[in-house]
């Protein structure tokens, strides 16, 4: 009789020990947090918003509410707060544009000596003033064209100005004296730039807000280093007549012309790229696609459309090599792999231009093209395209704009 319930007791053991451990496993790996429900034409799963997590239950189409997921429907896991979210889609971009960006000051490009009745000074370099300072306001006056400098220095009559800066993220007064040169007028002894342009490609346009997003990431003033923070800007058509092809330690470029009227008013130059509102709907679009959550990007073949050349957008072959998990780094979340023998033979692979072309993988948008290798042009850096999606999101609910019931 012992031996049959030693025997009953081993077999107990051997069938609870593998359910306690499941059951711990879950517990310890499906973090707190917003759970989304992706409805779509397909049957869905119920997904925690992390890349290691998976699939522990089957939600109802359009339920919403508190959610406890639980294993053989039976044991309870940790519990998250559910949240019905439709799935999203939007015309896939691939085109290049033309970006003309308004600074929120004027940078000092560079300091220089100026000849004034007493010989040669530099009242910039005695202000304190350096190359790479962005000018914010005189004596209390918020500065954003080159014209706003010129005219405070001529009408200053000698009398000291109060000049508000930003350097290396935080701000500080200055008192700046002009010089009085020879011919009895006053200088600054420095040159200034109250704006950028260039070019880039659109990741995707939202119907339903009439938001464009592009880039993938920030433009960057070339003197300063930093994220260019904008007062206003537009977006223009832009045609490429032709490239520098890249090689290891060598970077490729996109070489483009603006080609057309303004179509889009700049929102935000941000860290997960250029964001604006077209002035018109988009025009009806034959392919729309879903975007991707972030935990669906997986390793594997992808595609990426692109523009280098006067034609259309075309696909070329990529391959997602790796995809990191969820981090305070919103700009570098996967790297991607150019496979398509004719890019790579025609510009080496991923170039400057090339900032923010969508990246597809079984029929969604999953991300953009945000950086090149610099030693092996193959390669880049993807930011998700869920990221880029919630950033236009939230600058329409800032602008007033309410999404539209989808068509």
């Amino acid at each position: 009789m012992r031996k049959f319930t030693r025997s009953v007791s081993l077999v107990i053991a051997s069938l609870l020990l593998p359910l306690c451990c499941l059951m711990l496993y879950a517990q310890l790996l499906l973090p707190e947090g917003e759970f989304y429900f992706t409805l779509d034409e397909q049957p869905f799963s119920i997904l925690a918003n992390t890349s290691e997590s998976k699939a522990l239950a089957i939600a109802s189409r359009g339920n919403t509410g508190a959610s406890e997921p639980r294993i053989f429907g039976v044991f309870p896991v940790r519990s998250a707060a559910a949240q019905a979210k439709q799935r999203r889609y939007v015309i896939p971009g691939g085109q290049v544009l033309g970006l003309k960006l308004y600074a929120k000051g004027v940078v000092i490009v560079a300091v220089d000596a100026v000849r004034g009745v007493n010989g040669r000074e530099n009242p910039a370099e005695r202000a304190g003033l350096q190359p790479g300072d962005l000018l914010l306001e005189i004596d209390g006056k918020p500065v954003t064209r080159n014209a706003q400098v010129s005219d405070a220095v001529a009408s200053s009559g000698g009398k000291s100005l109060l000049l508000l800066i930003e350097r290396e993220g935080g701000q500080k007064l200055l008192t700046f004296i002009p010089a009085k040169s020879a011919d009895g007028t006053f200088k600054a002894g420095i040159w200034v730039r109250d704006s950028s342009a260039g070019i880039g490609t659109v990741t995707f346009t939202d119907p339903k807000t009439n938001m464009i997003a592009g880039l993938g990431h920030a433009i960057c003033d070339v003197d300063r280093g930093a994220v260019i923070p904008i007062s206003a800007g537009e977006a223009v058509p832009a045609v490429i007549k032709g490239y520098y092809k890249g090689s290891g330690g060598k970077p490729g470029e996109l070489c483009g012309v603006f080609n057309g009227a303004s179509f889009a008013a700049l929102l935000q130059n941000g860290d997960t790229g250029v964001y604006g509102r077209l002035y018109q709907p988009p025009d009806e679009a034959p392919l729309r696609l879903p975007v991707a959550l972030r935990q669906e990007v997986k390793l594997g073949r992808a595609q990426i459309i692109a523009t280098i050349d006067e034609g259309p957008a075309r696909c070329y072959d990529a391959e997602i090599r790796k995809v990191y998990p969820i981090s305070g780094n919103s700009r570098k979340n996967l790297i991607l792999r150019i496979t398509d023998s004719e890019l790579i033979a025609a510009t080496g692979g991923i170039v400057q231009g090339m900032s923010g072309s969508p990246i597809l993988q079984e029929g969604m948008l999953v991300g953009a093209v945000t950086h090149v290798f610099v030693n092996d042009p193959t390669q880049g850096y993807g930011i998700f395209a869920q990221t880029m999606l919630e950033t236009a999101d939230g600058l329409a609910a800032q602008n007033g704009v309410a999404l539209r019931p989808a068509a």
